[in-house]
């Protein structure tokens, strides 16, 4: 999977699951650029950072027309706060769903000539959240949803210049892992509801990231990729009564 030569765009590539991912191209060979809305708390080595934010598209499409090449793109800027559907106004599960779902569909526009070029690839960092429910973050798993068919849809347009496919990560251990699971014991809690027994690594996250981009998938598009250590245990199992011994 030698990606030398190649420049590998990662939107929301400054920590976490987009840190990784960018990491990982880097040990490929290929050249990175991470873009965020603010610059990393530590420097990613061997690359470059632009500053961006992904709703505004003009900036957006500035910034690829100024780019002399891309070969892949990463789709990876997203999130949403922990936030039931009441406890808020319809505008800002709206930002959730700007952030999540029509900015990578921007994103895609503004890099499609450069990837049309060179035969390029999209990579969209997709959820689990997408295809359960999602309470207290339903307009995330919606957008993620809504991206996985989005791929789906891309990938049908435009081959067979472009190869697009979604990695659908589940949960992630990285700096932000105590807002969401707790403590060092909450962390084990969780990771002991994974068949795998821990959480990922945003290095896993990038390893596939790598893959779907590389040559290695040069006949899988439109693709949806479980990076998710094996699902979550049915709570049911849990719940029955009988058979506990087998």
């Amino acid at each position: 999977m030698d990606l030398d030569g190649k420049v590998v765009v990662v939107t929301g590539g400054t920590r976490g699951v987009g840190a990784g991912i960018a990491r990982s191209f880097v040990g490929a060979g290929a050249e990175v650029i991470v873009c965020a809305r603010r610059p990393p708390d530590v420097p990613l080595p061997k690359t470059e950072f632009v500053a961006l934010d992904v709703r505004d598209g003009d900036c957006v499409r500035r910034f690829f027309a100024g780019l002399p090449r891309v070969d892949v793109l990463v789709n990876n800027a997203g999130g949403a706060p922990y936030r039931l559907l009441t406890q808020a106004e319809p505008e800002r599960h709206v930002r959730v769903l700007e952030l999540n779902l029509l900015a990578p569909l921007t994103v895609s526009l503004a890099a499609y000539g450069h990837l049309k070029r060179v035969r390029g690839s999209i990579v969209m960092t997709g959820s689990v959240s997408g295809g359960r429910p999602s309470p207290g973050t339903a307009a995330y798993g919606a957008a993620k949803a809504g991206l996985e068919n989005l791929a789906r849809s891309m990938a049908v347009e435009w081959a067979p210049d472009i190869r697009v496919n979604t990695l659908v990560v589940g949960m992630v251990r990285t700096e932000r892992s105590p807002l969401h699971y707790g403590d060092d014991e909450g962390v084990a809690a969780v990771s002991r509801t994974v068949p795998l027994g821990r959480l990922a690594e945003p290095s896993d996250v990038g390893a596939a990231a790598v893959f779907l981009a590389s040559d290695a998938a040069a006949y899988i598009s439109g693709a949806s990729l479980l990076v998710h250590g094996g699902g979550e245990r049915p709570a049911f199992l849990d719940a029955a009564t009988v058979n506990k011994e087998t």
